[in-house]
C-alpha cells in the first residue's frame, strides 16, 4: 500500500517542477517576444521617417521641374541684362547643397512661425474715457484674439445700459425724496 502513495508523491512532484519549467520558458519567450516587437518597432518608425523623406524629396524635385520650366518660359520676355541676372541665380540655385538647403528652409520656416505669433498680438489701445479694466471687462490677450472682442464689446454694452438704468433710478429716487421735503 505504502508504494502507490510514494508513486503519488513523486509525480505531483514532477508536476510541479514541469509547471514551473514551463512558466519559466513562457516568460522567456514572452520577453523573445517583447523585445522582438521592439526591434520591429523600430525598424517601422525608421522606415516611415525614410519614407517621409523620400516622398518629400520627391514634392521638391516636382517643385524644382516646375519652377525650372517657368523660368525658362519667362525668360525670354526680359531684357538682356535680367536675363543674365536670372541665369547668374539659377546657376548659384543648382549650386546649393542639401544641408545649406535645410537650413534656408529651417530660418525661412522660423521666421514665417515668428511673423504669426507676432500678427497674433493685439495692439495695446487705452480704453475709452470711464472705463478701467476693473469694470468687468475681460483682459485681451493674444490667446484670446478676436474671439473675446466681441464679449467686450457687448459687456460695453451691458454696463452702459445697467449705468443708464442706475442713473434714472436713482434720478426718479431723487424726485421721490424731493418731493417729500417741501
Amino acid at each position: 500500500m505504502m508504494f502507490p502513495q510514494s508513486r503519488h508523491s513523486a509525480s505531483s512532484q514532477q508536476l510541479k517542477f514541469t509547471t514551473s519549467d514551463s512558466c519559466d520558458r513562457i516568460k522567456d519567450e514572452f520577453q523573445f517576444l517583447q523585445a522582438q516587437y521592439h526591434s520591429l518597432k523600430l525598424e517601422c518608425d525608421k522606415l516611415a521617417s525614410e519614407k517621409s523623406e523620400m516622398q518629400r524629396h520627391y514634392i521638391m524635385a516636382e517643385i524644382v521641374k516646375r519652377l525650372n520650366g517657368i523660368c525658362a518660359q519667362v525668360l525670354p520676355y526680359l531684357s538682356q541684362e535680367h536675363q543674365q541676372q536670372v541665369l547668374g541665380a539659377i546657376e548659384r540655385a543648382k549650386q546649393v547643397t542639401p544641408p545649406e538647403m535645410n537650413s534656408i528652409i529651417r530660418q525661412q520656416l522660423q521666421a514665417h512661425q515668428l511673423s504669426q505669433l507676432q500678427g497674433l498680438a493685439l495692439p495695446m489701445t487705452p480704453l475709452p474715457l470711464g472705463l478701467s479694466q476693473s469694470a468687468g471687462l475681460p483682459a485681451v490677450t493674444s490667446s484670446s484674439g478676436l474671439f473675446s472682442l466681441s464679449s467686450i464689446l457687448a459687456s460695453q454694452a451691458q454696463l452702459a445700459k445697467e449705468d443708464k438704468s442706475t442713473r434714472e433710478t436713482s434720478d426718479s429716487h431723487r424726485e421721490e425724496d424731493g418731493d417729500k421735503s417741501d
